[in-house]
């Protein structure tokens, strides 16, 4: 798979990622940490992946219905790669270069995760769509939320309601473990960019661990320094 290289600590603004399986709370602490860091002042772009721009939206709606399913993985990996390059040249870029600070509801690592978990693709397939599609555009950081997939599914469940479930939410309790363990190995490889946070807490607790975590890696890029490798 592709890593993080220094490359990420000379990206103009400063680009977080929130990762996690289903009903780990990633748009909620998303949401907290916006409103926080725009009460400090920060100029702040909060998006979501598959989406985030018109074009992305209508492949994230084809995508979640399942319509795609039955394509084949390959495919599936294609249509999230043309939203996610959609999404980077018409959102995340611009914001970037604004110097803003971009939260992203999932990002690269998810479609590691669900396009790559067992009976997927190839790593070797990922990483050149991978490679293609991000352009050198990588976090400075990723927030992996960690929770055990059964109690995410039972609030993802609680939170749609008398919804269906989704693409990804249907899916079999032993999938969800499997992305699970493949978040906390990707967190394993890359230590200087993701930082795992135990999700089962309440919401209180996780809100103040990822800030903390959040300020300081900004007041780190923001002194310029990067010695200890990606910020």
């Amino acid at each position: 798979m592709m890593e993080a290289s220094n490359a990420i600590g000379r990206q103009p603004g400063f680009f977080v990622t929130f990762e996690g399986g289903e009903g780990s709370g990633k748009t909620t602490q998303i949401s907290r940490l916006a409103a926080y860091l725009r009460s400090q002042g920060e100029s702040v772009c909060q998006t979501r992946e598959p989406g985030g721009t018109p074009a992305a939206d209508v492949l994230r709606d084809i995508i979640l219905s399942g319509r795609v399913k039955e394509l084949g993985v390959e495919t599936e990996a294609l249509l999230f790669a043309a939203a996610r390059r959609d999404h980077i040249e018409g959102v995340i870029l611009p914001a970037l270069s604004r110097q803003e600070v971009v939260l992203c509801d999932r990002f690269h690592d998810s479609t590691r995760v669900y396009q790559g978990s067992k009976a997927g693709l190839e790593a070797s397939t990922l990483s050149v769509i991978e490679a293609a599609t991000l352009d050198g555009v990588l976090p400075d950081m990723t927030v992996i939320l960690d929770i055990p997939a059964v109690k995410g599914l039972e609030r993802a469940a609680l939170r749609r309601g008398q919804e269906k479930a989704d693409r990804f939410e249907s899916e079999g309790i032993e999938l969800h473990e499997q992305r699970r363990a493949a978040f906390l190995a990707i967190a394993a490889r890359e230590p200087h960019r993701c930082m795992v946070v135990d999700a089962t807490r309440d919401m209180n607790s996780i809100e103040a661990e990822i800030r903390a975590i959040v300020l300081e890696r900004l007041a780190r890029k923001r002194r310029g320094s990067t010695a200890g490798g990606p910020v």
